[in-house]
């Protein structure tokens, strides 16, 4: 009786302690509790093997074994356009055991234009970190006789209706690029959908389209060899993958920007704890400069902050298409 008299003072004693230094004690104690991980951690990726978010999902999961000893396994769940992935993340249990390489679309752009959304993209999921983002180009076919955006702007307009542009699908970044770019330009432009960046990017080459926003990693090489000219990178900075090429900015079309990006989710109600476990060791994972060089050299840009840099981020690329959106008249499907 004495030895639970003691423990019993000695827990209040602590509780005490922490409630006047102002931590949570529901949340220090789980944090003394836990030991998480303490079984294998699901990463899901809602693109297939040998993309850049399965890339970055692999980054992630090597380099958090190999410095905390935890196992994390990458699961490819496609379909949907994520959706399907971002569903199941979304009703898995909130303990940190399923996590989610959420994307623009998934995040910010799909419940925009689909009409029955399965999930809510900010109430369902809590954000862990802001990982990356590789922003579009502007690409177009060599035989198209413009050097510069405002030689293609004066072209489009001297051969109205004439030029196209070609998308990785509806509600993709290079579609509603696209839209972006001819409501910043007044330009006509027909948009020729396809089912992924590859078909896409080679009608453009071939000249069956006039030209596309598609992401630096995937067009550089095609940049470098003269398959397709790239007029502009639609960043605040030029990227390093592409140096000689300038900024929508500096050429003359600032509000043109965007691009595909990448965050780490969990479920909503993953207790903080774990969140910021999951955060810290995520930016541990870019620590090396060897991956950071050879990720940066094919065009990203890392970003890594708090949770709440996320959320913010999530935000304004939310308004961003929400207003290109609405004026292009896209609706719901």
């Amino acid at each position: 009786m004495t030895t639970r008299r003691h423990a019993l003072r000695a827990a209040l004693a602590l509780a005490a302690g922490l409630a006047a230094t102002g931590v949570p004690i529901v949340q220090a104690q789980d944090a003394a509790k836990s030991d998480y991980p303490k079984q294998v951690i699901k990463l899901v990726v809602p693109t297939p093997p040998g993309g850049m978010a399965d890339l970055l999902g692999r980054v992630i999961a090597q380099k958090i074994q190999e410095n905390t000893k935890a196992t994390v396994i990458v699961e490819n769940k496609t379909g949907a356009a994520g959706l399907i992935a971002a569903d199941m993340v979304a009703k898995s249990p909130p303990d940190g055991y399923t996590i989610f390489l959420t994307y623009h679309a998934t995040a910010s752009i799909l419940h925009l234009i689909t009409a029955k959304m399965s999930y809510d993209p900010v109430k369902d999921f809590v954000p862990i970190t802001y990982v990356a983002i590789a922003p579009n180009v502007l690409i177009i076919n060599p035989d198209i006789p413009a050097k510069t955006v405002q030689e293609l702007v004066a072209y489009g307009k001297a051969n109205p209706g004439k030029l196209s542009y070609a998308s990785q699908g509806k509600g993709t970044t290079g579609h509603l690029g696209g839209e972006m770019f001819a409501q910043a330009t007044g330009l006509q432009l027909t948009h020729v959908p396809y089912r992924g960046a590859a078909p896409a990017l080679q009608d453009v080459i071939g000249g069956q389209v006039s030209m596309m926003f598609d992401i630096v990693p995937l067009a550089r090489e095609h940049v470098k060899s003269g398959k397709v000219r790239a007029l502009a990178v639609t960043s605040p900075e030029r990227v390093g993958a592409l140096p000689d090429v300038p900024t929508t900015t500096e050429a003359g079309i600032p509000q043109v920007q965007g691009g595909a990006w990448w965050g780490l989710v969990a479920p909503a109600g993953t207790p903080k704890p774990i969140v910021d476990w999951l955060n810290a060791e995520t930016r541990k994972a870019f620590d090396s400069k060897e991956v950071r060089d050879r990720l940066t050299e094919q065009g990203l840009t890392f970003f890594l902050g708090s949770p709440e840099q996320l959320a913010e981020h999530q935000k304004k690329e939310t308004e961003r298409w929400g207003a290109v959106i609405e004026k292009a008249g896209i609706k719901p499907e």
